[in-house]
């Protein structure tokens, strides 16, 4: 009897369409049609407005079906769909799907297309090649080849990698620890995520890379108590692995001892700050440290501590397996390698995007993202998630690179993306802003604690018409404050959305109907 195999993806984004009814009643017809298939669980391709995402692997490769709902399954095996027969939800093969085709996916080449908790499908798809060269190199020929490709922190700040790396390794403390910030809080953005529960491994692989090369024995995952799917695929992942011997004591039999640990988060936005979440993990209320000194020299438990989040550390194992040729290739200017961009709002075809930096905002909401889902004509984008810019269609042709982006007002952030159409109040948007900030934050610092509830006030009262330009000087120099006198991004990043809505859309915050004069 000839064996089909049948890709049903199971990460948490595909499963909240329904992908889980979709595998189970793929199963029932297979038994009952007597069609035997070898069902793998993979995770999503990214390609979010597609699932439930069904493949099929052929002899020309894996052709795809999508979105497939629990009914549409008798009529795909009516149609053999397991031979890659035609039917109206077909998609043709899934590598010539243009919106996945013509992206340059880096750290996310593997999401989608392995069993996440396979290591054997891990290996044949070229995992471990970058920690088994690391383990043949010298420190500071790892730091040297991390610092030539130009990798800098996914996670907003966009600090050089190698800088960091490099200080931590220079430290005299015979204890550290590499510690990755998984508490991916930013609206709209998923990239995290996806990847933790689609590709665990590359994850662990970077992060032991980053141990064997600095000192550590110990690694931290920080991941969000909201991501429960990609916790226990992380931790299964870590089980895997410690039993082949790919952590533990003996690293692959070497010398280097590296292990790692999952650290639940406690639901503290501002805990996706670095030294908040540190505290976090040492079992104290997440409150943002005073800098100096900082994590590189004093971090987890006061030891040298290197912090990355999930995409930067996902993202060495491919630089040194391919060498820093191969990754600082890709990008403009100092903005080098790809970014991960994620699509999300009302927008028709929302997802993952990889793309080295330098694609325009527009080809990103138009091209990929096919415009609003609404069909109304888009209003305004906000990048770099809750604290990041807004930024109206006569500016999308902005490069989507830290540097760009700076000069235009904004920030790249962690690469979240999201759309508003032509009904959303700009105002109301601002308000938003400061009242998110007022909410999460950690209250050390006055500017951020004081300045939001008090900005969220003015920005009420305009919203109301009352004394919009008396107002809107205040507010202003309460933003002023806040960006200058506060202790982390928190408070010193929310004047940015209010004042890009502000600066972009004027005639909304100039007059309101009912306004006293």
């Amino acid at each position: 009897m000839k064996t089909y195999t049948v890709y049903v993806p199971s990460d948490s984004a595909s499963r909240s369409v329904g992908a889980e009814a979709v595998a189970e009643r793929i199963e029932f017809e297979a038994l009952k049609r007597k069609v035997h298939v070898i069902l793998v669980r993979n995770g999503t391709r990214g390609a979010l407005w597609l699932e439930p995402l069904v493949e099929v692997e052929t002899e020309l490769g894996r052709t795809a079906y999508g979105p497939v709902c629990v009914y549409d399954v008798p009529s795909l095996f009516d149609a053999h769909f397991y031979e890659g027969a035609t039917h109206r939800l077909s998609l043709g093969l899934t590598d010539n799907i243009e919106w996945l085709r013509s992206q340059d996916r880096v750290t996310f080449a593997r999401v989608g297309i392995t069993d996440p908790l396979s290591l054997r499908d891990y290996e044949e798809h070229g995992g471990f090649t970058g920690l088994r060269k690391a383990l043949k190199m010298e420190p500071m020929e790892i730091i040297y080849e991390l610092s030539s490709s130009g990798l800098r922190g996914r996670g907003g700040a966009g600090f050089p990698a190698g800088i960091k790396w490099r200080t931590v390794l220079q430290s005299g403390s015979e204890k550290k620890y590499v510690c990755c910030n998984a508490d991916e809080g930013d609206s709209g953005t998923f990239a995290d995520r996806i990847l933790m529960e689609g590709d665990p491994f590359t994850l662990l692989e970077g992060m032991t890379i980053a141990g064997i090369t600095v000192g550590a024995d110990e690694g931290v995952i920080y991941i969000r108590s909201e991501y429960p799917d990609a916790i226990k695929t992380m931790e299964r992942a870590i089980l895997i692995a410690r039993e082949k011997g790919w952590l533990g004591q003996n690293v692959l039999g070497s010398s280097h001892a590296f292990n790692i640990r999952i650290r639940s988060g406690a639901g503290s936005y501002v805990c996706g700050e670095e030294t908040a979440m540190l505290e976090s993990i040492e079992g104290k209320r997440g409150v943002v440290r005073s800098k100096p000194p900082l994590p590189a020299i004093e971090g987890l438990f006061g030891k040298p501590t290197i912090i990355n989040n999930v995409l930067t550390l996902s993202s060495v194992p491919a630089i040194i397996a391919d060498g820093s040729d191969s990754y600082q290739k890709r990008g403009v200017g100092r903005s080098l390698g790809t970014q991960v961009f994620q699509l999300a709002g009302n927008v028709s075809r929302g997802g993952i995007v990889e793309l080295g930096f330098g694609v325009t905002l527009d080809s990103l909401v138009n091209e990929y993202g096919g415009g609003t889902r609404t069909g109304r004509p888009v209003k305004a984008v906000q990048v770099g998630g809750p604290l990041g810019a807004y930024f109206p269609p006569s500016s999308f042709n902005i490069s989507m690179d830290y540097e760009s982006l700076l000069e235009a007002g904004g920030m790249l952030g962690h690469g979240g993306i999201v759309v508003f159409d032509d009904s959303v109040d700009m105002l109301e948007q601002a308000k938003f802003a400061m009242e998110f900030c007022a909410e999460e934050s950690c209250g050390k610092c006055t500017p951020c604690r004081l300045g939001s509830t008090r900005g969220a006030e003015l920005l009420g009262l305009m919203a109301g018409g009352i004394n919009i330009e008396g107002n809107k000087k205040i507010l202003l120099d309460i933003c002023e404050v806040m960006t200058d006198g506060s202790l982390c991004a928190m408070g010193g990043l929310t004047p940015l959305p209010v004042k890009s809505a502000m600066l972009h859309f004027e005639s909304e915050f100039s007059s309101k109907k009912g306004e006293l004069r």
